[in-house]
């Protein structure tokens, strides 16, 4: 699908994760034109036809593949103002390769008011883009989590099916249930992607 310039495109997998994300973005910027790029791979091939103002890419993983992937792309698109989603800590000198390539990196689990203030600079919202009179903020759920709803909670954004988050915890798959049962009494959610898009735009996973 074709898009006007301008647009911010968003190079993510279909996570909960992604959700969250894009769900923050509209509600900031109402009038955001955002894309959606399931495959990054397809990354260089969509830049060739299109211009964005702004590119957030979600690395699900810092692997060896990712470095050459943002090499190419900086030497066919070296204006290209990029977001770079980082799931765990990259070495110094990847760090500083992309630093002096112009891009910047963020974590995954930056707060909302980290993640809107980083965005809106690049964006640069007063030219075209209408931002929302309500700032991004973090504020504590209707009832306290526990310290192992929260683990959990970071585990479902992160896009591990119960027993993935039972083996990582040292948890019996219904222990998993009963904390995500949990989570959507405590926050009034009635499903499980309502939940994230609502724990990311509070922040709760950044807790």
């Amino acid at each position: 699908m074709t898009m006007p310039a301008g647009d911010v495109l968003v190079a993510a997998p279909s996570t909960l994760h992604r959700l969250g994300l894009t769900a923050m973005l509209r509600e900031t910027w109402p009038t955001l034109r955002i894309c959606i790029l399931p495959d990054p791979d397809q990354l260089l091939a969509l830049l060739a036809q299109q211009r964005f103002t702004l590119v957030i890419v979600d690395a699900m993983a810092a692997d060896s593949s990712l470095l050459p992937q943002l090499l190419q792309l900086h030497g066919a698109h070296s204006q290209q103002q990029l977001v770079l989603l980082t799931r765990r800590h990259l070495p110094s000198t990847t760090c500083h390769l992309l630093a002096q390539m112009g891009y910047t990196l963020l974590p995954r689990r930056a707060t909302p008011t980290e993640l809107i203030k980083c965005v809106g600079g690049l964006i640069r919202p007063d030219d075209s883009i209408g931002c929302a009179t309500r700032p991004a903020r973090r504020s504590a759920p209707p009832t306290p989590f526990s310290r192992r709803e929260l683990e959990v909670l970071r585990l479902v954004i992160a896009d591990h099916c119960n027993q993935e988050i039972a083996d990582r915890l040292f948890l019996s798959v219904r222990t998993v249930e009963s904390h995500r049962r949990a989570l959507l009494q405590k926050t009034g959610a009635k499903t499980l992607v309502g939940l994230v898009v609502q724990a990311m735009r509070e922040g709760w996973v950044a807790a």
